[in-house]
């Protein structure tokens, strides 16, 4: 992979070869046709709404004559920083929550995004310090201090 393209790390590839275009004035409907490919489908690349596939990315590499397999690692690393986030943010570790903690609820249908704030304020009115901190951890000291600064301020 070209070092130009290393602080690219983790930004939808598709981005990336649209900056490449513009700063190389290059027209996208013209340039998909010229590497077979449809141009709506290379706009949805482009725009980051569907991912490069090897194929495609080494035409590209060719056309642009850039190193074999650029794209295809910015996409790699796309991947893998979505996956990332994903499995993060799925749910807070429960072998460390007490059951208890959620005694009106089931613990296993409990969405963690949007009823973050219940969560939270539970967990520090009534959770252990190791619970607390698996709260901290899942959702960020920026959400935990907004949502106690906020609770706080409404007495």
């Amino acid at each position: 992979m070209e070092k130009q393209f290393e602080k690219y790390k983790g930004i939808h590839p598709g981005i990336i070869l649209e900056r490449e275009l513009k700063k190389r004035s290059i027209k996208q409907r013209p340039f998909a046709i010229s590497i077979a490919e449809h141009p709506q489908s290379f706009n949805a690349i482009i725009k980051g709404r569907r991912s490069l596939s090897t194929a495609l990315a080494l035409r590209i590499e060719k056309r642009l004559d850039l190193d074999e397999g650029t794209f295809v690692i910015l996409q790699a690393y796309y991947d893998i920083k979505k996956e990332k986030e994903k499995q993060a943010n799925q749910t807070p570790n429960l072998t460390i929550l007490r059951k208890s903690l959620f005694w009106d609820t089931d613990i296993s249908r409990i969405d963690w995004e949007k009823q973050s704030k219940a969560v939270i304020e539970r967990v520090f009115e009534r959770g252990d310090q190791d619970e607390k901190e698996e709260i901290i951890r899942f959702y960020g000291k920026a959400k935990i201090h907004s949502v106690m600064f906020a609770v706080k301020n409404t007495f």
